[in-house]
Formats: C-alpha cells, sequence, structure tokens
C-alpha cells in the first residue's frame, strides 16, 4: 500500500463530510447518477458518484476502490473501473501570435465512471466502493442503450489476425504518424493538436501515436512535473528536511541569490479573485526573505531561527490570468528552507501550486492538468474519426526496477503499472478511439520485461472489458517481444541514418523493417512505430529541408501501405511535417486504399522483365493492390543528386495466382489521387498480364473483381 499524499493536498479531494464530537463522520451511502438516461451503442455515458468520504490518496486502490457492476440486457454483469479526477474549465487566449490554453480548475474533484455499452437495451449501473470502513454499494441507476452507426472497438481481425478491424468486423488499416510532444511549450499545443487532427483527418490520416509520458516537457499522466527543477538540470534546490522527514526546497548563497517557482504547467488564476499564498520558512543567516508574487511583494522576518509559517493574500488584475513565476530573495547572506508552499483562492477551493510539493509521490500520483489534456486529446480525436495508439507509461519511472525479476523493486514495478492502467482504463478506456494502449516508449530491449508484460497484460485483460490492444517498443528491434502472448501489436522504430545501407533507399528499408515483424510476429498485427531520416546520432537529418516536397516521405508512405505491415510507417518529425504541408500526400493513399479489405492478402507475386521497375504489393484469390516505383526515383537520387529518372514507358507485368475470370484494373496516380488509365483483363493460363501505363518515379494499380469464369 502507498503512503498517503500529504495533508497540503486533502483539499484536492471531493468531500462531503458531517463533524460529530470533533470527529470526522463517513456518510454510510454513496449515490450515483447518470448524465443521460440513454446513450448510443460504443458511445460514451458518464456516471458521477458521490461517495461522501475524504481520502487522502483517492489514485491508490489499496486505500479506496470505486466501481460500477454493469448488468446488461442478457444478464451478463461487469465490473468497470471509476475514478477520481479533476475538472477544469477551458478558454483559449492570445499571447502574442500565439493561443494559449488556459484550464482553471472548476469544482472539486470527483468520482466518476466512464461506459461504452456494448449491447442495446436496459442496462443497470450499481457503484461499488471498498475501503478500511468495508463495502457500500449504491442504489441502481438505469439507462437505455440504443444503436448507432459506431463501429466499436479496434482488434485484431478475426479472420485474419495480421490486420485490424472494429468490433463491427469492419476492416480498418491505420494510416497515419507521430504527434508525440503536446505541451504549452512544443510546436504541438493542445489547441494546434486539435488543428492538425482536423487538417489530417480531411488528408485520410485515421491513426496517430500521443505520447502521455514525456515527463516535463509535455503531457505525462505519471511524472515528476515539479516547479524547482526539471528533468534535464544537474543541480536541485531540493535537499532534505533539516531535523525532519521528507525534503524541502533550499535557497543559500550571498544577499541576493533567489530562487524562482517555475511549475512544468502555467499556473491560471482568474481575473478579480482574491488568493492566499501560504508555507512554512526556515533561515539561517538572512535578516528576512523576500517574496514577490504576480505584482506583489513581501517581506519575511527571520524569526527565531525555527520553522515559521506565513500567508500572504493578494487579488488579481481584470486582466490577470496567470501566476507568473513567484521569487523567493535572501536578504542577507545564508540559508533559507521552504517547505509546504501553496496557492489557493481565498475562499477555498483546490491547489493550484500542486507541483510545488517536492514529497509528492511519483509512480501512483496522476497529474490532474495532463488528464485532462488528454481528455481533450481523445475527445478530439472522436470528432475526427482519428484511433489513437497511446503511449502511456514514463518509461525512466520503471526502467531500472526492471532490472532484476522477483527483486522487491520489480514486484512494485509491476504493482504501481497495474494501478496507472486501472485509471487509464477507467478514464479513457471508454472511447472507441483510444485504439491501443502502448506500455513505454523504447525501454532497454535487454531488460527482463516478459514477466511484467505478461502480468500486466493478464490484469488487463481482467479489467478492459472493451479489449484494448497492447504494445510496447525498444530501442532497438526486439524479437522477443514482437512474439510475446500479451503484446497485441508488434512494433519496430527505425531511423534512415548515413552509415546505414539502407540509406539512399527508403523503399529497401521499408521492406526490411516488414521482413523482421513479419518473421517474428506472422500473425498479428504490425506497425513501424517510428521512422524518418536521421542524422548518425539520432537527430533530424538536415536532408529534410532539402526535401520540401516530401518525397521520401510519399514514398515510405507507400511502399509501407503495400508492404504487408498493418499501417503506413508512422514519421516522425511531426513538427517539419507540418510545416513543409506535406500531410497532402496522405490523401491519395487514403483514396486507394478506401476499398481495401486486407485480410487474406499476401506478398504479391507480380513480375516483371523491366529491370528499372520495382513492385511492392499485395493480392489476394480476387484482387491485387499495387505500388510501382522506378527504381532510379529514390529520393536520393531526386533530392540530394537531383537526378531525374528516366520515363518506364513500356514495362509489363504478369501477375500469378488470381482466379479465374475477368478483372477491373484502374491505375492510379500516387501524386494526385486520380486515375490515369482504366481497363478490363482477364487471366490467361493463370496469369493476369499488364501493360504498365508510361510513368517516371511511381504508379500505383488496384485490381478487383469484374466476373469470374463459371
Amino acid at each position: 500500500m502507498r503512503s498517503s499524499i500529504p495533508a497540503l493536498w486533502i483539499a484536492l479531494f471531493f468531500v462531503t463530510v458531517t463533524v460529530a464530537n470533533g470527529r470526522c463522520a463517513t456518510r454510510d451511502e454513496i449515490v450515483l447518477s447518470a448524465a443521460q438516461k440513454e446513450v448510443g451503442r460504443y458511445h460514451r455515458l458518464e456516471l458521477a458518484i458521490d461517495v461522501g468520504r475524504e481520502y487522502a490518496n483517492p489514485f491508490d486502490p489499496c486505500e479506496v476502490e470505486v466501481n460500477i457492476l454493469l448488468t446488461g440486457p442478457d444478464g451478463r454483469s461487469l465490473l468497470v473501473p471509476a475514478f477520481w479526477g479533476q475538472d477544469y474549465e477551458r478558454r483559449e487566449l492570445r499571447q502574442g501570435d500565439r493561443t494559449v490554453v488556459w484550464c482553471y480548475p472548476k469544482g472539486a474533484g470527483l468520482w466518476r465512471a466512464r461506459i461504452a455499452p456494448m449491447q442495446t437495451g436496459t442496462h443497470t449501473a450499481r457503484a461499488q466502493l471498498r475501503d478500511r470502513h468495508g463495502e457500500i454499494t449504491s442504489p441502481p441507476v438505469t439507462f437505455e442503450c440504443v444503436a448507432s452507426e459506431s463501429r466499436g472497438f479496434l482488434r485484431a481481425g478475426r479472420e485474419d489476425p495480421r490486420f485490424f478491424e472494429f468490433t463491427e468486423g469492419q476492416p480498418f488499416f491505420a494510416i497515419g504518424q507521430n504527434l508525440a510532444f503536446i505541451g504549452e511549450s512544443q510546436y504541438v499545443t493542445l489547441s494546434r493538436a486539435e488543428e492538425i487532427f482536423g487538417k489530417l483527418a480531411a488528408n485520410g490520416v485515421n491513426f496517430l501515436r500521443i505520447w502521455t509520458c514525456c515527463e516535463d516537457w509535455a503531457m505525462a499522466i505519471e511524472a515528476r512535473k515539479s516547479a524547482w527543477t526539471r528533468s534535464w538540470t544537474r543541480e536541485s534546490p531540493i535537499v532534505p528536511m533539516p531535523g525532519g522527514d521528507g525534503r524541502c526546497v533550499r535557497v543559500e548563497g550571498h544577499s541576493g541569490m533567489s530562487i524562482a517557482v517555475s511549475p512544468c504547467h502555467n499556473v491560471a488564476l482568474r481575473p478579480g479573485t482574491k488568493y492566499v499564498l501560504s508555507g512554512r520558512m526556515k533561515m539561517d543567516g538572512p535578516e528576512a526573505v523576500r517574496i514577490q508574487a504576480s505584482g506583489n511583494e513581501w517581506r519575511i522576518s527571520a524569526g527565531s531561527g525555527g520553522w515559521q509559517t506565513f500567508e500572504r493574500e493578494f487579488s488579481t488584475g481584470a486582466s490577470d490570468y496567470w501566476l507568473g513565476r513567484p521569487t523567493f530573495r535572501l536578504m542577507g547572506d545564508g540559508i533559507a528552507w521552504l517547505d509546504g508552499l501553496s496557492l489557493k483562492e481565498a475562499a477555498g477551493g483546490v491547489e493550484l501550486l500542486w507541483e510545488a510539493d517536492v514529497n509528492r509521490e511519483i509512480r501512483g500520483y496522476y497529474n490532474p492538468l495532463d488528464c485532462f489534456l488528454l481528455d481533450q486529446i481523445v475527445e478530439s480525436a472522436e470528432r475526427n474519426g482519428i484511433y489513437l495508439m497511446l503511449c502511456v507509461m514514463t518509461r525512466d519511472l520503471y526502467m531500472e526496477s526492471l532490472s532484476e525479476v522477483d527483486s522487491p523493486a520489480y514486484r512494485q514495478a509491476i504493482v504501481d503499472a497495474k494501478e496507472f492502467m486501472r485509471y487509464a482504463v477507467a478514464r479513457w478506456g471508454y472511447s472507441t478511439s483510444v485504439a491501443a494502449w502502448e506500455y513505454f516508449n523504447e525501454i532497454d530491449p535487454h531488460k527482463p520485461t516478459d514477466k511484467f508484460y505478461a502480468e500486466v497484460g493478464r490484469y488487463l485483460e481482467q479489467i478492459g472489458i472493451y479489449g484494448h490492444l497492447r504494445t510496447t517498443s525498444t530501442w532497438h528491434p526486439s524479437a522477443r517481444d514482437c512474439r510475446h502472448p500479451q503484446i497485441d501489436i508488434a512494433q519496430e522504430h527505425h531511423y534512415m541514418r548515413p552509415d546505414d545501407d539502407d540509406f539512399k533507399d527508403e523503399v529497401e528499408a521499408i521492406l526490411r523493417q516488414r521482413r523482421f515483424l513479419r518473421e517474428h510476429a506472422p500473425n498479428k498485427p504490425v506497425l513501424i512505430g517510428e521512422f524518418g531520416l536521421a542524422t548518425q546520432k539520432w537527430g533530424r537529418s538536415e536532408y529534410m529541408q532539402q526535401d520540401p516536397e516530401g518525397i521520401h516521405f510519399r514514398h515510405c508512405l507507400w511502399a509501407s501501405a503495400l508492404s504487408g505491415v498493418s499501417g503506413t510507417a508512422m514519421f516522425w518529425w511531426w513538427e517539419l511535417l507540418d510545416q513543409q504541408g506535406v500531410y497532402r500526400h496522405y490523401k491519395p493513399l487514403a483514396e486507394f486504399l478506401s476499398d481495401m479489405h486486407p485480410a487474406g492478402l499476401q506478398p504479391t507475386t507480380a513480375k516483371t522483365s523491366e529491370p528499372r521497375l520495382r513492385i511492392v504489393g499485395q493480392q489476394g484469390r480476387d484482387r491485387a493492390y499495387l505500388w510501382l516505383a522506378n527504381r532510379q526515383a529514390t529520393w536520393w537520387n531526386l533530392v540530394v543528386e537531383k537526378r531525374e529518372p528516366d520515363a518506364i514507358d513500356s514495362a509489363a507485368i504478369a501477375i500469378a495466382g488470381l482466379k479465374p475470370g475477368r478483372y477491373n484494373v484502374l491505375w492510379w496516380d500516387t501524386q494526385e489521387g486520380a486515375p490515369v488509365h482504366r481497363e478490363t483483363a482477364g487471366v490467361n493460363e493463370g496469369r493476369l498480364e499488364l501493360t504498365v501505363p508510361p510513368f517516371t518515379r511511381d504508379i500505383a494499380c488496384k485490381i478487383t473483381p469484374a466476373a469470374f469464369a463459371e
């Protein structure tokens, strides 16, 4: 059982308590209420749970666990985890030429459950609470689930588990990229992310990889978000508490030495509101410490040398929306220690400076504002028809703990990961737009993670009623992870670097990754989760600036889409892709694949006698999808050497393995996204023979049934 969050944070939590004989009395009932009485199938229904109790750490299921017992129209009951969370009011504010999202706590935190019913008919829900006092069940709430157009959740195909499909059986082919870092200090802010979602969706993108594990530089659900230091700083003002347990903040040096309060998230304030800044301080040497905050200045005298509390009130003006960076400055040489820094509305409310708590747990505390931001991201994905692979757990909080199987640290990592995934399932698992949970980004492949993935995976099978897919990634290819039975999507990351022998040939680079993935995961979905041009030290390649047309990007999309993996290669350098405006390259591919049913497809048998012609494709018994590329039209030749290849104007291809009959043949312009030529052709002596229309760089071909011979 995890230790409690310090008393400073207790005020964060939603409570309804009565006081009797000087002691807190807990209410002996909980109340469940539904936001609506009718909900579409696979759509979100939010349930509010008034627990009437106070908990030091509502994130710890050992301290308090709240679930929903959901009984469907078939009489079967399912247990759905509930969660505690903080709501925020959101506004868009302009700061110079930049739109900034202002998020301010709305009310106090509360318990909720989010459900996406999977059966039409009448459902009954009851909330169940378990804590040290025992177990309580709420009176029932009923609601009706009605038919909807939703296709449900993504999963591995029942007929062909190498590719994705929806719960309702429709095929899904992932077309997309990374949009990993979303945060106030990043190129992609929340507002820009929502704009990019719309642009990508308009061009046929349906899949994105998002990080919720960025530590303190962007969105991170479970990470040290500190107002005093950053993960990349070498020196920290956080020190052991003098004469006591725990830690505090120290400022030391000559008169005038100062320390600034700099949360990772800009602290929002409400205009025209009174606030109280409080804490306690101990000094050795200085005569005082000067505090400057929000245009105000206060002096805290040294006092007797022990710890002394302070509390200062200030009011915001009509246009004051941000706290800024409060500073604590020494008046005289010496040391000052600071503990328990707090900022709240004078009238009461939630803690605004939660990042200032240096004794807060890292694993097991879920950053409230980042959770709200992910709510917004998931809702934007739902509006735009985009499915998210969420890279959820912060690798560096777990990796060292996973060094030795059956060690106490390893066992605790499993416990903490289960608790984290329980929270993720409870808060975001309802959404059909959450395609997959990715445990880690690029963890060390040499760590003995098999047991970790097995135990966490089996736990998800118990609590995740929607069956979200699971994946992970390593910093070098991991055949072991690809084969792991509790890893549903095999994933690999690859960057084309100057010393690699495939650096100048993007198509061969893609095909190598496909061969590796299909060798080690022949019967599950596989993805190239990161891809791009890089320097030898893994930075962004300078050659990308020389390719504003996005030639290498477009070629890799087509090569990966028709190579036999379950989605396009997911490019990493999202900022440059956005700046160069290359999203247009998705649309021709998306339209070409719009009627593709990948189940049962195998690598094409198509052959040609034209040595310059490279064919990448998939085919079944009655259809084929091909991408034909000029071997001379590599990104290196076109971008760096600036050599346009000669046209291929007299090539022929022959395809074996198609069932007898006649076929519609569509030749497709891969840049413009339009037909080049249409024809009908028949299988002759077991082969379909076609003449390729003249082209210079690449062309695509779709072959579908017209009529079959009896």
